[in-house]
């Protein structure tokens, strides 16, 4: 990405609150071949935080049930959206939906975005590039929800807080249409 500024700020979502967790920032740029990258900085106690050990990169479910940062794209105008989960492990998922939380169960992503991540005292960062072969295809403008989990790991309870660019709803739903209020136009 060409800066290093982080424009974007997520929030926590009311009902899961985040204590150790002062910040959490994004950012969202194309690139010349049509990927897209995304950039989150998380700042905190990161000494409090469950942060997935490195794995291989490969495609794995269920990551949102420990810290993992996301990304909902979608066409301007259209009900499909695309979902990208991405680990500080570097594994990833990647789902298609017709609708809101209609799977496109005959989808899949055969390019594997490249994750990188680097933890410092006070910050956690991780940068995702989502190749083009993997976004919606021939978008006039994209509608973007990113989004995070974060573990906490000093909890008894493990607890999760939610992290999004709006939360338009009393429980967190980072599937919710409203959510994605980033818009990018393609170059």
């Amino acid at each position: 990405m060409p800066n290093d500024d982080y424009p974007i700020t997520l929030h926590c979502h009311p009902a899961t609150p985040a204590p150790m967790v002062r910040a959490l920032e994004a950012r969202a740029a194309f690139n010349p071949d049509g990927s897209l990258t995304l950039a989150y900085r998380l700042w905190g106690d990161t000494v409090r935080l469950a942060i997935p050990q490195p794995q291989p990169p490969t495609a794995k479910d269920s990551l949102w049930e420990h810290t993992c940062f996301e990304a909902f794209i979608g066409i301007r105008g259209h009900s499909a959206y695309r979902e990208f989960n991405f680990s500080p492990s570097s594994q990833w998922a990647a789902y298609a939906f017709f609708d809101y939380r209609q799977r496109d169960e005959a989808f899949v992503c055969k390019t594997a975005p490249i994750i990188t991540s680097q933890l410092f005292a006070g910050r956690f960062e991780l940068i995702a590039t989502i190749p083009a072969s993997a976004l919606p295809h021939n978008p006039e403008t994209l509608e973007i929800g990113l989004s995070a989990v974060v573990e906490a790991a000093d909890l008894v309870d493990g607890r999760h807080s939610y992290w999004a660019l709006k939360h338009p709803a009393e429980r967190p739903d980072f599937h919710r249409r409203e959510a994605f209020s980033l818009t990018l136009n393609q170059p």
